[in-house]
């Protein structure tokens, strides 16, 4: 059975195929995260996006112990970009959940009434808005005075964009009324209006620059200048809609917060609506879908959130977004345009990846002219050839989604595509293993596309971090055998003569590239880890497993033990949470090669990886592993697992001698026993309620 994106359906996947497609998914959702938050430059269409999300969701559900660490399903946004200084903020700037159609909307409807037990009979309020397609934003105002602005960035910590937010006229610099509590940070969407945008890129082609593509990457992009004169001269407006950290809530339900919002001088969306219900709900989308045209700013659909705020609460979050809201995405935009070529990229890890190059076509006033074709199975269950016209859709953003091909308009003379056997770039055998849908090319370092690649991924921000050792720095490095491996990347300053005959590298520029590399011989264990390019070792996983292991040493000692997988070594390895026998197989794999741990040691006589210093601990279950069994009775079993989580304990579904706490109610069974047996700490509900409030 075939999903609609061309590929297996997530049920009829095998374990392996599974596997495969979370890494493949991580790292294609995590590149287009940076394009979009960061760069203000998506490749892919909102529609191809989220099918993307929607697919890592329904494997992640049906493989819960593949799930890992670094999966995108637990992120938001991406990293803020270097230039600004990071906001690190109180509350999270989670993202929303979305829903494609009414029975999904429906489906969150009575997730709410589950997980909090409302009766069918009783009613439950949503506050419906316009989804605006701009950049989200935080202001922080104290004493009712504007002092901070940051943008979301990944969620945790953001841009510090002050300055340029208060070149806004929607932004107010002191809040109006006496009322604003002390500490208030409200939280809304930079946006541009159509005619606004329209005018702008007027303006710019008459001074020749380029325009912009859409709306949202113009706000985005003057919200980022570094110089605020340029974004005080951008039309930039501001919604808000929700707030961060506040010292006293005024308000009971997010119907109350906006009216609060608009009493201290916010402009708030005017088409909000209190719906008392899925169908008042549903109504208001369909109302909004018609009214789409002939509103002054883009949107891509409607948000709902549950109107009471004490039900907010007791929701919570998962993963990455809150169980209290929803995002309805309206259906994507489509046209046709032909197909030119089919281009093969090899990546990291050898992966082909075939992309269609498009006739350039214009949907919905954007510009597209390629998009991926994910792999050969796609091709082919589409039948798409080269000279082919094709249907693309997207839903807001550069490169589309192919949808079909126009078998109608087919040119006489066309051929199936033939997936090529052999690497592109190396000429290597590039094989399919059974159950996979990747094919692979086999030349491995041999090969310079995956070489380099290797070689990009280790000097990464997120990684070694090297300023001045880009792409372009690497590729030439490398084809002129300067860089063969990660250890010669510290070596450089013994062939700096080489460096300085180059073409554009005088002796300071040679100099200030081996100072950057002297500056990265120091680095943490997380993130050394992460360089090594592990697969489905992502920065997440690889913080995991430098908590877990604390020093390089330890580590590879343990890993070594771990190849045993009778070993203790292997059970501590698949105990930590988050790393499952997944994960740790392809961790063990890599540790299984005398190539990777001679680079290891090499590495090791270059560098001083510190070891990894645990962080304090913030509650009195932080770190504690908890079993809950039996029938709780003041909060459902999704509540209690949901506080226990957010509050840094691990929820196992079994006990072991690693449990700590086992918290028991009514009906308790096999769990009781197995704890009593163990010696393991048994709380009664009302035991762990008061663990919990004596560590607030």
């Amino acid at each position: 059975m075939k999903g609609a994106a061309g590929k297996k359906a997530a049920d009829a996947l095998t374990r392996a195929e599974a596997e495969r497609e979370l890494e493949r998914l991580a790292a294609e959702i995590t590149r287009h995260d940076t394009l979009y938050h960061r760069k203000d430059a998506p490749e892919i269409s909102d529609a191809e996006y989220d099918a993307l999300r929607q697919r890592i969701d329904a494997i992640e559900a049906r493989f819960p112990d593949l799930v890992r660490a670094d999966s995108p399903s637990h992120k938001v946004g991406a990293k803020p970009a270097e230039e600004f200084a990071e906001v690190r903020h109180q509350r999270p700037m989670l993202s929303l959940q979305n829903a494609f159609s009414e029975d999904d909307v429906r489906e969150f409807f009575e997730r709410v009434r589950r997980f909090l037990a409302i009766p069918a009979e009783d009613p439950i309020e949503v506050v419906a808005e316009p989804k605006i397609d701009g950049l989200s934003a935080s202001l922080r105002y104290e004493s009712g005075v504007f002092v901070q602005g940051a943008t979301r960035g990944d969620g945790e910590t953001g841009e510090d964009v002050t300055r340029n937010l208060k070149t806004l006229e929607d932004v107010p610099e002191t809040l109006k009324g006496r009322s604003a509590p002390e500490v208030l940070e409200v939280r809304g969407e930079v946006y541009m209006a159509r005619k606004d945008f329209l005018a702008l890129n007027e303006r710019r082609k008459k001074r020749e620059e380029p325009p912009f593509a859409n709306p949202r990457n113009a706000a985005a992009g003057s919200v980022r200048q570094l110089d605020p004169s340029v974004t005080a001269r951008r039309p930039l407006r501001f919604f808000a809609y929700s707030w961060g950290e506040v010292s006293d809530m005024q308000a009971k339900t997010q119907w109350d917060f906006l009216q609060k919002l608009k009493s201290w001088g916010f402009e708030v969306n005017p088409r909000a609506k209190l719906c008392e219900g899925v169908d008042d709900a549903l109504e208001f989308y369909r109302s909004i879908g018609e009214a789409r045209a002939k509103l002054d700013y883009d949107i891509d659909g409607v948000v709902y959130k549950v109107n009471r705020l004490d039900w907010q609460q007791r929701l919570g979050e998962v993963s990455r977004a809150p169980r209290w809201a929803l995002a309805h995405k309206f259906p994507a935009e489509r046209a046709q345009t032909v197909l030119n070529a089919i281009t093969i990229q090899v990546g990291r890890t050898g992966t082909l990846t075939p992309v269609a190059e498009l006739e350039p076509v214009t949907v919905g006033g954007v510009v597209v002219s390629r998009a991926t074709l994910h792999n050969e199975d796609e091709i082919g269950r589409k039948d798409v050839r080269v000279g082919d016209t094709v249907v693309i859709q997207r839903a807001g953003d550069v490169i589309p989604q192919v949808v079909e091909a126009v078998k109608a308009k087919r040119p006489k003379n066309s051929k199936p595509f033939v997936f090529p056997d052999h690497c592109p770039e190396c000429g290597s055998l590039a094989v399919r293993p059974e159950g996979e849908v990747a094919r692979r090319c086999t030349g491995g370092l041999n090969c310079p596309a995956q070489a380099v690649e290797r070689l990009r991924h280790f000097v990464s921000r997120a990684a070694f971090d090297i300023e001045g050792l880009g792409y372009k720095h690497i590729e030439a490095f490398f084809a002129d055998g300067l860089l063969r491996g990660p250890v010669d990347i510290f070596r450089l300053k013994d062939r700096a003569d080489a460096l300085r005959e180059r073409e554009g590298w005088g002796e300071q520029s040679v100099a200030n590239l081996l100072d950057a590399i002297e500056t990265r011989r120091k680095i943490g264990l997380d993130r050394f880890m992460y360089a090594l390019g592990i697969r489905q070792v992502g920065e997440a996983t690889a913080r995991l497993l430098a908590k877990h292991y604390l020093s390089l040493d330890a580590w590879r000692a343990s890993m070594t033990e771990a190849q045993d997988a009778e070993s203790q070594a292997y059970q501590d390895l698949t105990s930590i949470d988050g790393i499952g026998p997944s994960v740790a197989n392809d961790i063990l794999a890599f540790f299984a090669e005398d190539h990777n741990r001679d680079t290891l040691d090499a590495l090791a006589q270059e560098l001083d990886v510190q070891e990894f210093e645990r962080p304090a601990a913030t509650s009195p279950i932080a770190g504690k592993t908890v079993v809950f069994t039996g029938t709780l009775e003041r909060m459902t079993r999704h509540e209690a697992k949901a506080r226990a989580e957010s509050l840094g304990a691990k929820v196992s579904g079994s006990v072991s001698s690693k449990t700590d706490y086992v918290v028991a109610g009514p009906g308790a069974g096999s769990k009781l026993k197995n704890a009593a047996n163990l010696g393991v700490a048994v709380l009664t509900e009302e035991e762990w309620l008061a663990l919990l409030d004596g560590g607030a």
